[in-house]
């Protein structure tokens, strides 16, 4: 980037200076100025092939690994060694590469050993001294070039920063500018991604994967905002730093001289992450490799890098460990322990898998025995491959038998306790497994083992720390040193204290921060109650229409007056009909458009089973509904319908979905269980049924398919499940305390399109919920979930803020049109039009929750207005930035469609495609010369970016000739658009092959053939002028070439082939140098752009062949 622009100036520059202060060395990779490095010397390298920066390497080496006297004793061949095992490996693929890489790094290489010392015997040579930081050397180099394999050169990336710690590439950076300034983090992970070659080019590669086979960290940054991920992260893994940990940020704002409130997310995530000495800790300590789910029902390996809260846990619990007390020397208590009280969304498993791994490599942690408590078998994997880098061999128990013989083993090891997930230990209480291990049922062992090198790590601490077990284990290992980790800890007086089993809080992560940080979604709480109860009412369908209060102590009285128990009223199938309707209501209105899912839990089993019938038949009275509505009902504006036509216009626009989708119970057994209960208790099917409600709901149903919508429970899957489909929860049972807590958080796990999750109170929680979320409101008091009144009240300000973008620069938003460009003309200045889309997503997320209730109705056409200027101004400006309206909810989108249907919007607004048939049309309706200039500007510039590499020659012309026009006529709107109409029909030639690129001998060429031959012209003019020999040698080749391509492209897979590409590759070279169309010097970069072309064009060539 230039040193003047806005992304260096505000983001890079100051990056740089804080990465010095803190330690770092900074060498330029390029010179002022320069548009792109030329000189490798200034990157320390022979070549802009090299990743790793060799002669430093080598120094390091020697000085860093020394003999017992500490003297230097790696000479040039035992180096060359060190160096090759980590520069040449023979992996296959970048994922292998790095994987092996990073093992090297963290463990070290042999090498030779030498006679006389240690019997000769190979030694470990270490890569970095991650003891000892200061003894390494951090370098930092701005716009290190890296050449793309197989180009020769003519192609390179050009990351912003890459961080080497003895020469060694650890960390990417790419800068944008400030968000504000119209940057974008999307764009800088796309980029630091093409960088990669992540992101399934087909043709060619279009990065330098040897970069990054050493590379741990990527981060993404705009200044005011900074992500960090790894080089397979996609954008919605990338993580923001919010705590420059082990610093605070009042210590960080003094460090860099300006108020705590002033500090940027990138200075923050540079202190946490970038400093020296914790950048070792976490590239050791804290990144690993796991297998995750797919959409296609697969797994993939990807690379994990931590999330802020997570290292800050680990270490803190790392420090206690080593500082804190034992219960020998306290005299009472162990004080080594505590909790980590971390939300659920927030990784707890992963935080445990880095605390293991940390205490293997922390001096007087290594040799602990390490117990961990859990019921999740995929925690249990983490944790054994984490073992195995560490030499050890987990033992896993699952049986109470199994217990004395693993915690009586003295020294390091690592033990799983693994305890019956619920629907087991139902079974177990049966005695049909008297043996299996559970909370409750575990037989005492007595006293096992007195070390103190012990650690028991309990999982879900809130839910087993009382237990029977929990006892058990602190008699058999009274001195160890224990850690529980929740998200709900109970602090609730009913019950013994969390803190009082394990001591104090460790680490704390909140609600309010995971929604802060994004890794949950807000929870939206709506009490129902059928107040119509009391009353004796005969039809209770009113009572669901609307939200009520709780119900009044005296009222509850009146309601198990009525009905005797509350088993009754929660049983009464005409009651569990009427909520039926109404969950079906509000799921196809609220939560169905969006493709996402719901659980409802019931007062007992039993129930749960008649919730089954009751939703069928609430569903069908629903598409029945549907079927019934009017061609003109169905047109209607939304805010024009009733409640109830409301419901059937929303159950008609998915009605094929909808009279596919299942409810299905999901219970435990009981011995009493007949035949109509018994079908829903089966473990396997249970398997089954989870399984398909985690699948996304199907484009079109099959004949026969059965989507799985709700899932039925009543105490099942309400803890550690993990859902992110699941946007509702349909609460029919009255929970209390942490168990209510845990139970809601069903809802609230992020996934695309999910503004919020939401939980509907049929039985009268809310009092429940106020006081667990005022148990916790010290700790927690922003996290609660918010109640829908609360949404609603945010509409009012949201409008008033997007409306004021617009008045302060003298415009008052309005649908007619001219207003509209207005409107449209302010958003071409970048930043405003950033604050724009930011104002306008929060608006639209606040309409997506509201709608549709009758309160949304007063915002709607303001939603349509500003969307409506949003879609203009997009398509005006070329805008490839992350927001687009018209992705957002399927609510917010059906109010667009309603507009654009409406008002013939997509009649006149212009189509992004330069190509589009009505382009011209459209553009010429624009109200005013600068709205057409404008457009017709942006749109060829898109176009030219877009297709550069289809004819590189051609386009290459075409883009100087645009700069040309808008040097030469600033301001000139009218001169401007008659001049792009041209430059547009010249556009349109060159895409369509018509362009004889102003000579008429190319006339009779296929599209495919002018591009090369340009390309091959562009190397062999002379004063601008090709003779007519010349000419016809390049008109041969260019057909030859063709030839050759159609052939090759036959291979399978030719475009994922690398082999077969060099094949064509070799080919097209044989045919240069054989007829003489270039010089020899530079037939390697004309061949690599032949290829390039012939990639840009393989649809044309595999419909030839």
């Amino acid at each position: 980037m230039s040193e003047s622009g806005l992304e260096y100036v505000l983001v890079e520059e100051p990056l740089i200076a804080q990465l010095v202060a803190m330690g770092w060395r900074h060498e330029r990779g390029s010179t002022p100025g320069a548009a792109e490095p030329k000189d490798p010397g200034a990157s320390l390298r022979e070549s802009f092939a090299e990743p790793v920066l060799e002669r430093l390497l080598r120094r390091k080496l020697r000085q860093l690994n020394l003999d017992a006297r500490g003297s230097e004793w790696l000479d040039k061949e035992r180096i060359s060694q060190a160096v090759n095992a980590l520069t040449r490996l023979s992996s296959t693929t970048l994922l292998d590469a790095n994987t092996v890489s990073t093992d090297l790094l963290v463990t070290g290489t042999t090498v030779d050993g030498l006679p006389g010392w240690d019997s000769g015997r190979d030694q470990r040579v270490q890569y970095i001294d991650w003891t000892h930081p200061e003894r390494n050397d951090f370098l930092v180099v701005s716009q290190f070039r890296m050449d793309v394999p197989g180009t020769s050169g003519q192609k390179s990336v050009v990351p912003d920063l890459v961080l080497f710690v003895n020469g060694i590439p650890l960390v990417v950076i790419e800068c944008k500018k400030p968000a504000l300034h119209g940057g974008s983090l999307s764009a800088a992970i796309d980029q630091l991604r093409r960088y990669a070659n992540q992101r399934g080019a087909k043709t060619h590669s279009e990065g330098s994967e040897p970069l990054f086979r050493t590379v741990q960290l990527t981060v993404a940054t705009t200044g005011d905002k900074a992500m960090l991920g790894t080089y397979t992260s996609h954008a919605d893994h990338y993580s923001v730093w919010r705590d420059p940990y082990p610093l605070t940020k009042a210590e960080l704002a003094t460090e860099r001289g300006k108020k705590k409130d002033a500090l940027w997310a990138q200075e923050i995530l540079a202190a946490g992450v970038l400093r020296p000495a914790q950048l070792l800790d976490i590239v050791k300590n804290f990144v690993i490799f796991m297998d995750v789910a797919t959409d296609g029902g697969g797994t993939r390996r990807v690379k994990i890098a931590p999330r802020y809260q997570q290292y800050r846990a680990v270490n803190r619990a790392v420090r206690r460990l080593l500082t804190g007390k034992t219960k020998q020397q306290d005299g009472k208590d162990d004080r080594r322990g505590g909790i980590v009280w971390h939300t659920q969304g927030s990784g707890k498993s992963l935080t445990m898998v880095f605390l293991v791994r940390k205490m293997r490599s922390t001096p007087g942690l290594s040799q602990f025995k390490i117990v961990l408590v859990t019921d999740r078998t995929q925690l249990q994997t983490q944790l054994s491959k984490t073992a195995v880098l560490t030499g050890e061999k987990p033992d896993v128990v699952k049986r109470s038998a199994g217990v004395p013989a693993t915690l009586r083993k003295q020294g390091a090891g690592l033990a799983f306790i693994m305890l019956q997930k619920q629907v087991d230990a139902a079974k177990v209480r049966q005695a049909a497994d008297a043996d299996a291990l559970t909370h409750d049922r575990a037989v005492g062992w007595g006293q096992l083992n007195d070390s103190e090198s012990v650690l028991i790590l309990v999982d879900e601490a809130h839910r087993s720390h009382g237990s029977k077990l929990h006892q058990n284990l602190m008699e058999s290992l009274p001195n160890a040193v224990r850690i529980g980790f929740t998200g709900t800890p109970i602090i609730m007086r009913a019950k013994n204290r969390t803190t009082d089993i394990f001591g104090t809080f460790i680490d704390q992560y909140r609600l309010a921060d995971a929604e802060e940080d994004g890794a949950i979604v807000p929870i939206i709480y709506e009490g129902r109650i059928a107040k119509a109860a009391i009353a004796d009412a005969e039809d209770l369908d009113d009572a669901f229409a609307s939200y009520f209060p709780e119900l009044t102590d005296e009222e509850y009285d009146k309601l198990q007056h009525r009905y005797a128990t509350t088993s009754d009223v929660l049983s009464a199938d005409s009651l569990i009909l009427k909520k039926a309707r109404d969950m079906m209501a509000h799921y196809v209105s609220n939560v169905m458009p969006n493709g996402f899912k719901g659980q409802v839990v019931a007062y007992s089993r039993k129930v749960a089973v008649r919730y089954r019938d009751a939703l069928l038949q609430a569903r069908n009275e629903l598409v029945a509904e549907a079927e019934k509505l009017s061609p003109v009902l169905l047109e209607k504006p939304t805010e024009r319908l009733t409640a109830k036509q409301a419901i059937a216009v929303a159950a008609h626009r998915q009605i094929e979905l909808l009279r596919a989708i299942d409810f299905v119970p999901v219970i435990s057994s009981d011995n009493n269980d007949k035949e109509d209960t018994a079908q829903w208790t089966d473990e396997k099917g249970h398997e089954d049924v989870v399984e398909r409600f985690l699948k996304a709901f199907p484009d079109k149903p099959a004949p026969g398919e059965k989507p799985v919508a709700f899932l039925i429970v009543r105490t099942m899957l309400l803890t550690g499940f993990d859902a992110p489909i699941e946007q509702v929860m349909y609460l029919d049972r009255r929970i209390k305390e942490a168990d209510l807590l845990q139970a809601i958080a069903r809802v609230n796990r992020t996934f695309d399109g999910k503004a919020a999750g939401f939980v509907v109170d049929y039985a009268g929680i809310s009092k429940h919920l106020q006081a667990a979320m005022d148990a916790y409101a010290a700790e927690d008091a922003e996290g609660a979930p918010t109640d829908f009144s609360a949404e609603i009240a945010r509409l009012e300000p949201r409008r008033n803020r997007l409306r004021m973008l617009f008045t302060e620069h003298g415009v008052t938003p309005a649908g007619d049109r001219q207003t509209i460009e207005e409107c449209v003309q302010l958003l071409k200045d970048d930043e405003r039009r950033s604050q724009f889309d930011s104002a306008l997503r929060k608006f639209l997320t606040t309409v997506e929750t509201v709608m549709p209730r009758q309160e949304a109705k007063n915002y709607l056409a303001d939603a349509r207005l500003y969307a409506h200027i949003s879609t203009w101004a997009r398509s005006r400006y070329q805008d490839t930035s992350d927001f687009d309206a018209s992705l957002y909810g399927e609510k917010v989108r059906e109010l667009i469609d309603q507009h654009i249907t409406a008002l013939g919007v997509k009649q006149v607004i212009p189509p992004r495609q330069l190509t589009a048939g009505d382009f011209r049309d459209k553009v010429e309706a624009l109200p005013g010369a600068q709205a057409q200039a404008s457009t017709m500007e942006h749109a060829i510039r898109r176009h030219i970016e877009v297709h550069l590499g289809e004819d590189p020659a051609e386009y290459t012309k075409l883009r100087e000739r645009l700069e040309e026009i808008l040097r030469d006529y600033a301001d000139q709107w009218d001169q401007q658009v008659l001049l792009f109409k041209d430059l547009t029909s010249k556009v349109i030639a060159v895409h369509e092959g018509s362009s004889d690129h102003g000579d008429q001998r190319l006339a009779a060429l296929t599209p495919l053939e002018r591009a090369l031959y340009g390309e091959m012209a562009s190397e062999t003019l002379t004063d601008g002028v090709l003779a007519q020999e010349v000419h016809d040698r390049l008109v041969l080749v260019a057909d030859k070439i063709e030839d050759e391509a159609v052939k090759h492209v036959r291979k399978k897979n030719f475009w994922s082939n690398p082999v077969a590409q060099g094949d064509l590759r070799a080919a097209v070279f044989r045919l240069v140098i054989d007829l003489g169309v270039a010089d020899p010097s530079q037939v390697d970069h004309l061949a690599d752009s032949l290829l390039d072309i012939l990639g840009h064009h393989r649809h044309s060539l595999q419909r030839s062949s």
